[in-house]
């Protein structure tokens, strides 16, 4: 195995979590409602009252055009680097999605908008976010050596 190394950004993590958090606030004054990306998603694809569609179509289109804000700004897209293969992505993909309908919304909805309202069931979703999260690594890195 070569050793995958975790670029640290401290400036750019900062300004996304920023971003994050206005969006959250931003959100919630204008449509009074809780930013979880997947609730947003699922809300989008899936019928409902056509009303809520506007909104909701606003947060993906912005979610999906921040690489090209990236391009704009600077001439070239940002660089992403997964260094695992698709099966594992795909793998990756199915069980988080187990994990967002088990936990009745994501890190998005939990980790930032719950525990800024210090909801109890986001404290607890978000620990177990992170303790799945950590083991998960952890087994993979270094105990099948992916």
């Amino acid at each position: 195995m070569t050793g995958v190394e975790t670029a640290f950004t401290p400036l750019l993590s900062l300004v996304g979590g920023v971003l994050i958090g206005a969006s959250a606030v931003l959100l919630m004054l204008a449509q009074g409602r809780i930013m979880g990306a997947t609730g947003i998603l699922s809300g989008l694809i899936t019928t409902g009252a056509t009303g809520d569609k506007g909104w909701r179509a606003a947060m993906v289109a912005g979610m999906i055009s921040g690489p090209l804000l990236i391009l704009a700004l600077t001439g070239q897209m940002p660089v992403v680097e997964v260094p695992v293969s698709m099966p594992m992505v795909l793998v990756g993909g199915f069980i988080v999605g187990i994990g967002v309908t088990f936990g009745s919304g994501c890190t998005s909805g939990h980790g930032v908008c719950g525990m800024a309202r210090l909801s109890k069931r986001s404290v607890a979703a978000t620990l177990t976010f992170m303790v799945v999260c950590f083991a998960t690594v952890y087994v993979i890195r270094h105990v099948l050596g992916v």
